[in-house]
């Protein structure tokens, strides 16, 4: 993701991005009148965090388990190797493996941590094998989730 230039936020920025995270879908009229502004001030200021890059996206929310996706493992990777050209195209092949829905580069232990959903343990071998097919890993490690205690896309603000 890239870094764009810090802006300073007041209250109703900070009150903006609360109502935002919780239903994207309002109305400028309606989020304006939840903020405490008027509609033109509060589309001002949506289009401010927008370019800023503060709002970098408006998405709709899908039930995984609704659409059969309802297991979740956390992969662990370690390896020796630490050159960018690797890195490079490690990332290059994970990101290509769609049920991989968060990838991380870790300090510590673990090298590489992945969450990847998917419809049940077959379905997470044959994703395993995508992962492992042509890259160098050294150790691979998957814990897979028993219950969801807390899932949240909301930054506090």
């Amino acid at each position: 993701m890239p870094h764009r230039e810090e802006i300073s936020l007041d209250r109703f920025d900070r009150s903006i991005l609360r109502e935002l995270q919780r239903d994207a879908t309002l109305s400028n009229a309606e989020l304006a009148r939840r903020v405490g502004l008027s509609a033109t001030p509060c589309w001002n200021r949506v289009k401010r965090m927008q370019e800023a890059g503060v709002i970098t996206g408006t998405v709709a929310l899908v039930n995984r388990e609704a659409i059969g996706l309802g297991v979740t493992v956390f992969v662990a990777i370690k390896t020796n190797h630490h050159a960018s050209d690797w890195l490079s195209a490690f990332a290059d092949h994970v990101r290509a493996i769609p049920e991989v829905t968060e990838f991380y580069r870790m300090s510590g232990e673990t090298d590489y941590l992945l969450k990847v959903v998917a419809a049940d343990i077959a379905d997470y071998d044959r994703i395993y094998k995508m992962l492992i097919d042509g890259v160098t890993i050294s150790d691979v490690s998957s814990s897979f989730a028993m219950e969801q205690i807390k899932y949240t896309t909301e930054v506090p603000v």
